[in-house]
């Protein structure tokens, strides 16, 4: 049984609750959010604004208020689960091959989220960063990914620029630079000190939608060695694509049989 929290915040509550109201109940329009929350009307309001904002809802034609994008990416947990289990071997590999830490991260919205981080021996070294959520349009894993995606697909993520915070023109030049190399580098655009290159995993039908990326301390990073890492992540993104493959292929086998 589990008890309220001596200090609670009565707005982080309300936020969560009306998250999870849209995830596993469907659309509400504010009046019905209200009514379940036990709030006002204009309260209800300003929560679900800020779902939308960071991504948690989004608004129906209607004005209804369903689960964002999210919010649907971890409608169930297993394939986020799966793809670090089968991902896990093969950073430690990367790590082994590059000397650097290595990461995995999934697209969340506009987001990108890490879920697994393998540390590399260096006394000064990128952490672990697992759980840390980072502009895609930013992130190394995220940009390669982004450049993946059609011109519908940034679109649908990045059109209403008062809602993302990001300008359509610099998601482009980013998409336009990533295509252009065949991966893509944040050189302390996320965190001063810290360069990292990322290589995306599978293609745009992929779910969830990943990527790879090494990270390391800015000065220990020279461009000569992109090629050699730029090598190391496609080799390493093609062993996890494989893998997961050979994973669905198995279950469905394993479906037939019963």
């Amino acid at each position: 049984m589990k008890n309220k929290p001596t200090y609670s915040i009565d707005s982080v509550d309300h936020a969560l609750r009306l998250a999870v109201l849209l995830q596993q109940e469907g659309p509400l329009g504010v009046t019905e959010a209200a009514r379940r929350l036990g709030v006002a009307r204009s309260t209800a309001h300003r929560l679900l604004t800020m779902l939308v904002y960071r991504d948690f809802a989004e608004q129906d034609d209607d004005r209804r208020y369903a689960a964002g994008p999210v919010m649907r990416s971890f409608n169930g947990v297993e394939p986020v689960t799966h793809l670090r289990s089968i991902a896990l071997p093969h950073l430690r590999t990367l790590v082994e091959r590059t000397g650097e830490s290595a990461n995995v991260m999934v697209l969340l919205g506009t987001q990108v989220q890490m879920v697994a981080t393998v540390e590399c021996a260096h006394i000064l070294r990128v952490g672990d960063r697992e759980g840390r959520i980072l502009p895609a349009h930013l992130a190394s894993g995220g940009r390669a990914v982004l450049a993946r995606f059609s011109r519908a697909e940034l679109d649908a993520r990045y059109a209403d620029e008062s809602r993302t915070g990001v300008s359509r023109e610099a998601v482009e030049r980013v998409v336009r630079q990533t295509r252009r190399r065949g991966f893509a580098i944040n050189d302390q655009g996320t965190e001063a000190g810290l360069t990292a290159v990322g290589h995306a995993v599978g293609d745009t039908r992929s779910t969830p939608a990943a990527a790879l990326s090494i990270a390391m301390p800015t000065a220990r990073y020279h461009r000569r060695m992109l090629p050699e890492l730029a090598a190391a992540l496609t080799a390493a993104a093609h062993a996890i694509e494989r893998d997961l493959h050979a994973s669905t292929d198995d279950a469905g086998v394993a479906r037939a049989r019963r």
